[in-house]
Parts: structure tokens; C-alpha cells; sequence
């Protein structure tokens, strides 16, 4: 069978290879830009994280919790609700929380960053243990040890099984 394209008879296999190529460009075009948009917003939230880290080294809480919940936004946005750099950004405004004795805005941030990690990375990932060992300590912050016993022991039988029992924790 011959197909007509550009005023010249082709068979219709060179056709298909030439639209295939075509729509090939098309689509690793649409990938470039896609992940160009992708590492941008990470960017923005890594500089954003760091900033906030570094107002939090220097004291200064309440601008670091500003630019944390900003992180956090730009986290939620570009990556979704359930990413691991969602639980990052979490965790880090917790700790904020945490140096300032406000304890009670710490905990659901813990738990969510948590169960994020929990999710994404799945029940046995070391960032799930230095999860669950952040929340401990936010307990026993708070004199409740008996909620911080188990978050302990489960962190460290995670930490013993990716690590080996012989690494110092």
C-alpha cells in the first residue's frame, strides 16, 4: 500500500516510523519540561528548608517556623500530600515547635510525618525509625514514657535489622 506525503509516494511503514519519531520528541520534550518543573520546585523547597534551618541555629524560632510552614506549602503543592519530602518538612517544623516548648502543635506534625514515611517508604525503612524516634522524644520532652517505650523499642528493632545488631544507635 502506498500512502501520499509531501507530493511523493512513500509506504505507509515510513510514515508510521516518521510520526512515531515525531510524537517520541514530542513526548521526551513534555518529560524535559515536566521534570525542569519538578527539580524547580524542589529547589524552592530546598531553600526554603534550609533557610529555615538556618534561622533555627541562629535562635530565631519564630521566622524559621514562618519559612518551615512555607516549605511545607511548597511541599504539599508540587509533590503531594503523602510524599517523603512532605514528611520532612513535618518533621522539621515539629522540632521547631518542640524548641519552643509547644509541644502539643509538635505531635500531629510527628504522627503525620510518621505515617507518611510509613507509607512511602513502607513499614521497616530506616527514616521510619528516626521517625518513631523523634516522636519518643517529643514523649519523653513531655515526661511520657510510657508512650515513648514502645516508639523506642520499634525504632531500634528497624535500625538493628537495616544496620545489623553490632551498630551503635
Amino acid at each position: 500500500m502506498m500512502i501520499r506525503a509531501n507530493s511523493c509516494l512513500m509506504p505507509s511503514s515510513t510514515i508510521t516510523v516518521k510520526f512515531i519519531r515525531a510524537c517520541s520528541s514530542v513526548l521526551l520534550l513534555a518529560c524535559l519540561v515536566f521534570l525542569a518543573a519538578c527539580a524547580g520546585a524542589g529547589i524552592k523547597w530546598q531553600k526554603l528548608s534550609k533557610e529555615s534551618d538556618d534561622l533555627y541555629r541562629k535562635g530565631n524560632y519564630e521566622r524559621a517556623v514562618e519559612l518551615g510552614k512555607r516549605a511545607l506549602e511548597v511541599a504539599e503543592k508540587n509533590f503531594g500530600p503523602d510524599h517523603p519530602d512532605v514528611a520532612t518538612s513535618l518533621n522539621n517544623l515539629a522540632l521547631l515547635y518542640v524548641a519552643q516548648g509547644q509541644y502539643a502543635e509538635a505531635e500531629p506534625l510527628y504522627k503525620r510525618s510518621l505515617a507518611i514515611l510509613e507509607k512511602a517508604l513502607g513499614p521497616d525503612h530506616p527514616d521510619v525509625a528516626m521517625s518513631l524516634n523523634s516522636l519518643a522524644l517529643l514523649y519523653v520532652a513531655q515526661g511520657q514514657y510510657a508512650e515513648a517505650e514502645p516508639l523506642y523499642k520499634r525504632s531500634l528493632a528497624i535500625l538493628e535489622k537495616a544496620l545489623g545488631p553490632d551498630v551503635p544507635c
